[in-house]
């Protein structure tokens, strides 16, 4: 059985490459790679040869640059093969970085706060709007919008949260404490007591409540002879000074006109 035509086009061969000559993307989001999991990975390409090729692009520096595989990369050079199967492609280095982007993302290989970096740094490198960015991504703009949003906490912070094991919604949650500290304070309970998300929503509303300041009520006081009292002594003090100063009280229908005159010294 035939399965091409005689002017069959190829496109995106495999070809083998010396696994040295393939670097890196730098526009890789994925941060994190767990060394259990590229051993794992490194025992099945020896017993199986790697099966599925790596995706790479010529770079305007003449180097195979990798678009997407890098965990596939990694684990080959573990396995210590010489050469790996790859699809060359023909991309500029923007739709390259929204590539990587995109595999992790299907791949769900990103945690949350490497996505949201990984999408801001789309947004800000090549100059595009959260409206091109959620279309090229396949994701709703709010979707967007939200995932940056958690890059309001500190980098301390979200690797305080990833270490705790807590998900996007306990995340999602803690955005409504406006303080650092009390931040600090709700990643450690949720950890030690493994609150889920609705008991971590209760939980914030409570800490949300103790930063409300309790109103301060002042008393009035209605008897202004202890006003007049502190006017006294403060022209008492002046006098004694040698400042001859003097007081006059007019009492009006509605009101006590009280005049403190301090002669002008030549």
């Amino acid at each position: 059985m035939r399965l091409f035509t005689k002017n069959a086009k190829v496109i995106n061969r495999v070809i083998s490459l010396p696994i040295d000559q393939i670097i890196p993307n730098p526009a890789q989001p994925r941060k994190v790679f767990e060394l259990g999991d590229l051993e794992c990975l490194a025992t099945s390409i020896m017993e199986n040869g790697l099966l599925q090729p790596l995706t790479v692009r010529m770079n305007d520096s003449g180097e195979y640059e990798l678009i997407s595989g890098e965990r596939r990369l990694k684990a080959a050079k573990l396995a210590k093969l010489q050469e790996l199967p790859c699809i060359v492609m023909e991309t500029d280095e923007k739709q390259s970085a929204i590539y990587a982007l995109i595999e992790n993302i299907q791949r769900q290989n990103l945690n949350f706060f490497e996505e949201a970096i990984a999408i801001k740094k789309l947004i800000t490198d090549w100059n595009i709007t959260q409206e091109e960015a959620s279309k090229r991504l396949g994701k709703a703009q709010s979707t967007i919008a939200n995932k940056l949003r958690l890059l309001r906490f500190t980098e301390k912070q979200q690797k305080k949260m990833m270490e705790a094991g807590l998900t996007e919604r306990h995340a999602r949650t803690l955005l409504k404490l406006d303080e650092d500290q009390m931040i600090d304070k709700a990643i450690y309970y949720i950890e030690q007591k493994n609150l889920n998300v609705k008991q971590t929503e209760k939980y914030v509303q409570t800490l949300i409540a103790e930063e409300k300041p309790s109103r301060t009520y002042i008393p009035v006081i209605k008897d202004v002879r202890i006003f007049f009292n502190t006017i006294n002594r403060a022209v008492e003090t002046m006098q004694r000074a040698g400042i001859n100063a003097k007081t006059e009280q007019i009492k009006e229908e509605n009101f006590i006109q009280y005049i403190v005159k301090i002669p002008i010294g030549k």
